[in-house]
């Protein structure tokens, strides 16, 4: 039985695909939507981090966004879903739907900001439209993911460019930037995606990168590259060190719009530049490109700020995660983090990461 300690037994910060799946599998194991588990959203809407991605962007042109557990009951999929329309649209549109029918306590727009111990309870206080709040929980399920906390990488002269700069955060269309120099830094597929977006209407598109980009023969990514891309990433978070980009560990499909675009020369790759100028970007061999735009498509770094006061990040970089929970406070489990950020990857974790939640609830009680 609930004690009066605490407003709800579980906390799921995030509504995107991991804290989804994650919702799901708690009501599916018997747990109460609204009284024994609540769920904290920052967005304004469904979606997760789609809502906030460009209208251009369509799902046929995205890494392919798996099903939710579930999904079949509401007669909906993303295999089937409309390629016409923007992906943000389409993914919010199915969520909506999704946390109605299985009746989802999401509250949002809930901004978090700190999760803190409260004796031997967890206190997460969070930012509403009412104000700042607190709630007494005794397990959270971070599920946050990594959009909003957009990473781009410190170069000499960063701070002294004289024209714009953005990150893919910050991307909402081609038409920004009609007749512009642009220098576009990056190696996945944002980066690809976006100059393929500006090549007919940019001045000119230069592609810049850290390393050089693998590209597959296969049109799609094959499963044992998404295998290695986990293992990688599942290496790395129980080491307590960063998480290495999921592109560095897959390459890059050869999509039919990919090869098209490599066979007419557009997806030509530059070294890194070395030095930011006023008006452009210097190269280590002394030439020299203008710039009006430098987009930032570099990734993202998850997004843990808020959990902060718990002390759990290591000296590495990192959070030490196994087995979805941290290895310093098993109060504390995360989805969508590490070997979990993909979307299949999400989906799998969400009834691990239940069934483990439901086994820490019945220990804290004894």
């Amino acid at each position: 039985m609930k004690s009066a300690r605490y407003d709800t037994e579980v906390i799921v910060i995030g509504a995107g695909q991991a804290g989804l799946a994650v919702g799901y599998y708690l009501r599916r194991l018997g747990l109460e939507p609204g009284t024994d588990f609540l769920m904290l959203d920052r967005g304004p809407g469904t979606g997760g981090a789609w809502q906030f991605r460009w209208d251009s962007l369509r799902l046929g042109s995205a890494h392919k966004v798996h099903d939710l557990p579930g999904m079949a009951d509401l007669g909906v999929s993303f295999e089937t879903a409309d390629r016409t329309l923007p992906a943000k649209d389409v993914v919010a549109h199915y969520y909506a739907r999704y946390e109605q029918h299985f009746e989802l306590p999401v509250i949002r727009p809930a901004s978090v900001t700190r999760v803190e111990n409260d004796g031997v309870e967890l206190a997460v206080d969070f930012t509403a439209p009412a104000g700042q709040q607190r709630l007494i929980t005794r397990v959270v399920v971070n599920a946050t993911g990594t959009w909003g906390s957009p990473f781009i990488p410190w170069y000499p002269g960063l701070n002294g460019f004289g024209g714009r700069q953005l990150h893919t955060a910050d991307y909402s269309g081609a038409g920004d930037f009609a007749g512009q120099n642009v220098v576009i830094v990056g190696g996945g597929t944002s980066a690809i995606g976006f100059l393929m977006e500006l090549e007919d209407v940019a001045a000119s598109v230069t592609w810049v990168s850290r390393r050089p980009v693998e590209w597959l023969h296969e049109q799609e990514l094959p499963i044992e590259g998404g295998r290695a891309a986990e293992a990688m990433q599942d290496e790395a978070a129980r080491e307590g060190r960063a998480l290495p980009s999921i592109v560095s560990g897959t390459g890059v499909a050869r999509t039919r719009r990919i090869q098209a675009a490599i066979d007419r020369g557009l997806l030509t790759q530059h070294p890194m530049f070395t030095h930011i100028e006023p008006d452009g970007v210097r190269f280590a061999d002394n030439s020299f490109i203008p710039a009006d735009v430098i987009i930032w498509a570099t990734g993202f770094r998850p997004e843990l700020r808020h959990l902060a006061p718990l002390r759990l990040r290591e000296k590495a970089g990192g959070i030490t995660v196994g087995k979805h929970t941290s290895w310093k406070d098993p109060r504390i489990f995360f989805a969508g983090y590490g070997p979990t950020a993909s979307t299949i990857g999400a989906n799998r974790a969400g009834r691990a990461i239940a069934r483990q939640v439901v086994a820490t609830l019945s220990r804290l009680s004894s």
